[in-house]
C-alpha cells in the first residue's frame, strides 16, 4: 500500500470499475465528455466500467481507448488519447477522481502528475505513448525538412516585416507598403529553431511551411475548395496594393474527413497604414512573377498535449478544386461591394496602368481569374460589367 509512485500502484492500476465500486462514480448516460480541437464527444458510463460513445454506439473498455479513437478522428496522426486527463465525468477530469480515490485509500502515496509516464496508469493504459515522436523530431531538427533559409539577425526581428500570402496578385508594386519593405525582406525560420513559446519573440515571425512527406506523415484530412470561393478571394486580393484578409466557411464531414470550403467572406477593412497592419498577420506575397495568383493553404498542426507551450507546426495542405456550375449572386454582390469599398483608397490598384510591358493590371486580373470561372460562361457579361467599374 505504501509503495512508491510507478511501482506497486502503477502495476496495480485504478480502473473505472474500481471508482464505480467505491462510489466515486455512478453509471449514467451522457456523463462522460471529451473536448478536442473544437470537437465535443459524449459518452455513457456503464455499470461494468465500459464507455459507450453516443454518436456511434461503440463500446470502449478504458478512457484511453475512447480518447485515442475520438482524437484520431480529428487528427489521425494522434498516437494516444491520454484518457484520464482528457475524459471528463460531469465536467471534471477523470484523473481528479483517481486522485480522490488515492487520498482515501493510499494517503501516503506521492501525488502523480497528470498524463505523464509516471502517472498511476489504469488498466490498458500502461503502454500509452505520450511522446509523439515525429513532432519531437521536427521540433529538435532531426527530421528531414526543406533546406533552411538564413534567419534574420536579432536586431532585425523587431522591424515591421511581411508574411507569405494565401492569395495575392503576383508581381504588383508594393505601393503603400514600399517604405516598410525597404529593409531586407523577412526570411522564414525553421520550425525546429523556435523552441517553446516566448513573449519576447516577434509575433510576426514567419515560420517555414513543412510538407507531411518531410516528416513521414500523411495529411490527416482532405480539403476541397470551390471555384467561386477562389474567384472571390483572388478578385479581392487584386484590388489593393496592401494586404487583405477574410474568412472562409464550409462543411466538415466526419465520416470522410473532408473539409469542403464553400463560401468566402472578404473583410472590407483597410490595412494599408503601418499602425493598423500590425494588428493582424500580414499576408502579402510578392514573389510570384506569373499572371495567376499563387494560393497556398496551410494547416497548423497543434503541439502535443504534454508540451502545450510548443508552437504548432505549419503544414502545407493539398487541396482538390471543384468547378462550380455558375456564379452565385452572393459572389457577384461581394465583388460589387468590394469595388465600391476601395474606390478612392490611396492603396487602390490603378487598373489602366501597365503591369508588364504589354499587359495592364486589368489584363493581369482577368488572366488570374480565368482559371477560377464556373462551367456556365453566360455570366461572363456580368463579370465584364464589374471589370468596367474598375476603370
Amino acid at each position: 500500500a505504501g509503495g512508491g509512485r510507478g511501482a506497486v500502484l502503477t502495476r496495480r492500476g485504478i480502473t473505472l470499475r474500481v471508482l464505480l465500486r467505491d462510489g466515486l462514480l455512478e453509471p449514467a448516460r451522457g456523463v462522460l465528455s471529451i473536448y478536442y480541437l473544437g470537437k465535443k464527444f459524449v459518452g455513457d458510463l456503464g455499470a461494468d466500467g465500459t464507455i459507450t460513445w453516443q454518436e456511434t454506439g461503440q463500446v470502449f473498455n478504458s478512457p484511453s481507448a475512447w480518447a485515442t479513437h475520438c482524437k484520431r478522428l480529428v487528427n489521425p496522426a494522434k498516437k494516444s488519447g491520454c484518457g484520464w486527463a482528457s475524459v471528463r465525468y460531469k465536467g471534471q477530469k477523470l484523473d481528479q477522481y483517481k486522485a480522490a480515490w488515492l487520498r482515501q485509500h493510499q494517503p501516503n502515496a506521492p501525488p502523480a502528475d497528470e498524463c505523464c509516464p509516471q502517472s498511476l496508469a489504469s488498466e490498458g493504459e500502461d503502454e500509452e505513448v505520450l511522446e509523439e515522436e515525429e513532432e519531437e523530431a521536427v521540433r529538435e531538427g532531426r527530421a528531414p525538412v526543406p533546406e533552411p533559409v538564413a534567419a534574420k539577425k536579432p536586431e532585425e526581428r523587431s522591424k515591421k516585416q511581411q508574411c507569405k500570402s494565401t492569395a495575392e496578385p503576383a508581381g504588383m508594386e508594393h505601393g503603400a507598403l514600399a517604405k516598410r519593405m525597404e529593409s531586407k525582406a523577412r526570411a522564414p525560420v525553421r520550425y525546429c529553431s523556435l523552441g517553446t513559446r516566448d513573449s519576447a519573440r516577434n509575433p510576426q515571425t514567419l515560420v517555414e511551411v513543412t510538407s507531411f512527406a518531410a516528416i513521414n506523415k500523411f495529411q490527416p484530412f482532405n480539403v476541397a475548395i470551390s471555384s467561386n470561393v477562389l474567384l472571390l478571394l483572388d478578385f479581392h486580393s487584386h484590388l489593393t496594393r496592401s494586404e487583405v484578409v477574410g474568412y472562409l466557411g464550409g462543411r466538415w464531414d466526419t465520416n470522410t474527413q473532408l473539409l469542403t470550403v464553400l463560401r468566402a467572406f472578404p473583410c472590407r477593412t483597410r490595412l494599408g497604414d503601418a499602425e493598423a497592419a500590425g494588428a493582424v498577420e500580414e499576408p502579402y506575397y510578392h514573389g510570384n512573377p506569373g499572371v495567376e495568383s499563387k494560393i497556398a493553404p496551410f494547416w497548423v498542426m497543434p503541439p502535443p498535449e504534454q508540451r502545450p507551450n510548443d508552437y504548432g507546426i505549419p503544414m502545407d495542405v493539398e487541396v482538390a478544386y471543384i468547378q462550380d456550375g455558375f456564379l452565385t449572386n452572393d459572389v457577384l454582390q461581394e465583388m460589387t461591394l468590394l469595388v465600391d469599398f476601395y474606390k478612392g483608397a490611396p492603396d487602390l490598384v490603378k487598373f489602366q496602368e501597365l503591369w508588364s510591358q504589354d499587359q495592364t493590371y486589368l489584363d493581369k486580373l482577368k488572366g488570374s481569374l480565368a482559371s477560377r470561372t464556373p462551367k456556365d460562361q453566360s455570366f461572363s457579361h456580368v463579370l465584364e460589367q464589374i471589370f468596367s467599374l474598375l476603370k
